[in-house]
């Protein structure tokens, strides 16, 4: 299984990139930290000088009917995927072994998978079509041969997990909520082609469970939403593409030589460059219309996906206070339908997102706590 960074790092914002050879990916604490700097003055949607010294309003003040929730964590669970404000897919260590359980606010966790903690489990990708939830699980073997197969979960049914196949090839997964697709029943993912060229297999199959079929792409490709995909490049300046499986219909992105764009269907961030680092990041339509800035050089994208649910934009920053404990980081949002940036929280340190939920942790390894945020909940 083919896979990206473990470790929490920030992720240079690319037209969506392939990892490189030697790429892996560490699915149990998926995550982009925040490392920016810079002040809130950056991000002014409209870039002039605020007149006061009010600062940006926060969730609570624009939303106060937002559905959000807290959840501990410390060294004994780590949250992966959220199904609602609540309720969760994540790890847990158990003696030896490594615990992937559904969690529910005061509820008994229920185990889905257990697997020796020696023999480097990973799970991502997952993805939910109702009450189904399917996930990518990585082994290790003693040689240190990496093994991927494919899972499904009925989360409400209790009935225990199925497995898919073994048949999954060599798996990129790029940290986005569009790694795996559930479409038309069945699920897909790509895969690096084993011809050795520049090629890209698109797999699925079946949720009830069959035969794996494969189409293979000229390119290096990600999936994006249903049923698009995006060029995935070395992460350089130069033209992004965005292609439908069903029509063929391409999209070609115009972006200059000093811009990176990452892009969905509906929109793309771009980030532009000056000297030595960037110079701030707009949003535009990938064939470059209703461009607007979002942010100055000091903010960074804190999560791959671009305007989640089309209509936001995570963003983080320094907030300036260097005598914070542990972080002084940000969480933002730039609104795209009241072109405004709100604070969502302050000590920020691991921010993900798939689909509607957006969580983030606080504090340090022994008092990490998680906090979630419902965006289909911001009216």
């Amino acid at each position: 299984m083919t896979l990206t960074a473990g470790r929490p790092v920030v992720p240079a914002p690319r037209p969506g990139r392939r990892p490189s050879p030697r790429r892996t990916v560490g699915l149990a604490g998926l995550g982009v930290a925040l490392a920016a700097a810079g002040t809130l003055l950056a991000l002014s949607p409209d870039h002039k000088r605020p007149t006061g010294p009010e600062p940006p309003r926060t969730v609570a003040q624009v939303w106060p009917d937002a559905e959000r929730a807290d959840i501990a964590g410390g060294l004994r669970y780590t949250p992966l995927y959220f199904l609602d404000a609540k309720t969760s897919l994540g790890t847990a260590p158990d003696g030896t072994d490594q615990v992937l359980q559904l969690s529910a606010a005061g509820g008994t966790p229920r185990e889905l998978r257990r697997l020796p903690a020696g023999s480097t489990p990973q799970f991502g990708g997952f993805v939910r079509a109702g009450d189904e939830v399917a996930w990518a699980e990585s082994v290790s073997d003693a040689d240190g041969t990496a093994r991927t197969t494919m899972w499904v979960a009925n989360v409400a049914s209790g009935t225990p997990p199925r497995l898919l196949t073994e048949d999954t090839g060599d798996v990129v997964l790029f940290n986005s909520q569009y790694d795996m697709v559930l479409a038309g029943g069945r699920l897909h993912w790509v895969s690096v082609s084993p011809r050795g060229d520049t090629a890209t297999e698109i797999r699925s199959i079946p949720l009830a469970g069959g035969t794996v079929s494969k189409r293979t792409e000229p390119g290096a490709w990600a999936l994006s939403a249903w049923p698009w995909l995006v060029s995935a490049g070395s992460g350089q300046t130069g033209p992004v593409q965005l292609r439908s499986l069903d029509t063929g219909q391409v999209t070609n992105v115009p972006a200059s030589a000093t811009e990176l764009a990452t892009c969905s269907p509906a929109w793309c961030r771009v980030l532009v460059l000056a000297g030595d680092g960037p110079s701030r990041i707009d949003l535009m339509r990938p064939d470059g219309t209703d461009r607007r800035r979002v942010a100055g050089g000091a903010a960074t994208a804190s999560v791959i996906d671009v305007a989640l649910l089309d209509r936001f934009e995570v963003l983080s920053q320094s907030s300036g206070d260097q005598s914070a404990p542990i972080s002084s980081q940000q969480l933002l949002l730039y609104d795209l339908k009241s072109k405004q940036v709100v604070v969502v929280a302050d000590g920020v340190g691991i921010v993900q997102s798939r689909g509607a939920l957006l969580w983030w942790s606080t504090g340090d390894n022994e008092t990490t706590a998680w906090h979630t945020l419902d965006l289909r909940t911001l009216r």
